[in-house]
């Protein structure tokens, strides 16, 4: 089973044997805020972050430039994302700890953009900055020093991904993790069209977690997963955001799925690909 999350008590003993030397090489801390219409994230890391924390912008860092052809936030030429994880401070072989305040929802991508580049040693914060703080962990206020600059070599492709033609074709299991009122077309708040890829199933991310915004246990996050059907699995959301998060907690299960990094934003652009509602 691939563990992908850390709890704050455990990312504060890490970071407590850091400071006091017992431990070489600390985890970079990547303060992911983003959440779709909150454009302030950047506002937020200032007003609190965890102590060390390097905000990333997850339009500019973690996506290439959106469009109708391929969605709001494809994925990044890893060009470009080795040259911001530098900007960050990333290492070769330094563990890398990613939060948000919003249960994962936007520092899984993150998560998974690193997993995929093959930096082996990512972390989610189960529970984000509120989980840190109900731990007793420290918030700082204003900018962190800038960090010096990485050396960590990113080599694409370690995680699946599949495109368009692969999701229309997908046998197994093809989750859409975004809320169900999209998914059956009854609402579309930003898409140009509403509904869902045939053959897909409604899995929305929000039940990974529970009431404090903390995942579910693997048990609960395996049965789950199991009662919607079995054979391989592929994700995708709106945008391959918040589809990270539903392959982190299937990681957590156990459970390998494919990331489908277009996502609605670019399969309902498409006037040729088919639309169901229900």
């Amino acid at each position: 089973m691939t563990r992908v999350l850390i709890s704050a008590e455990d990312l504060r003993k890490q970071l407590g044997d850091s400071v006091s030397g017992n431990d070489t090489a600390g985890p970079l801390l990547l303060d992911v805020r983003w959440a779709l219409g909150d454009p302030d994230g950047p506002q937020h890391y200032l007003d609190g972050h965890i102590p060390g924390a390097i905000f990333v912008d997850l339009e500019t860092e973690l996506a290439a430039p959106p469009s109708p052809a391929r969605g709001r936030h494809p994925l990044p030429e890893v060009a470009h994302l080795q040259k911001c994880a530098r900007s960050w401070g990333l290492r070769a072989d330094q563990p890398v700890v990613v939060y948000d305040a919003t249960g994962g929802m936007a520092a899984a991508r993150a998560w998974w953009l690193l997993r995929w580049a093959d930096v082996a040693d990512v972390w989610i914060l189960d529970g984000g900055l509120p989980a840190w703080q109900r731990a007793g962990g420290d918030l700082a206020t204003g900018s962190e020093p800038d960090p010096t600059p990485g050396d960590v070599v990113l080599t694409p492709g370690r995680l699946p991904v599949i495109d368009a033609d692969a999701a229309a074709a997908w046998e197994g299991l093809l989750l859409d993790a975004r809320a169900g009122e999209r998914f059956r077309g009854e609402v579309e708040p930003i898409d140009p069209r509403a509904g869902h890829i045939p053959g897909a199933l409604s899995a929305p991310t929000a039940e990974n977690l529970t009431a404090e915004g903390i995942f579910k246990t693997p048990d609960q996050l395996r049965a789950r997963f199991t009662a919607l059907g079995s054979g391989p699995v592929a994700v995708y959301c709106g945008s391959g955001v918040t589809a990270a998060h539903q392959i982190a907690a299937l990681a957590e299960a156990g459970v390998e799925a494919a990331l489908y990094p277009g996502s609605w934003s670019q399969w309902s652009n498409d006037s040729k690909r088919p639309v169901v509602t229900d």
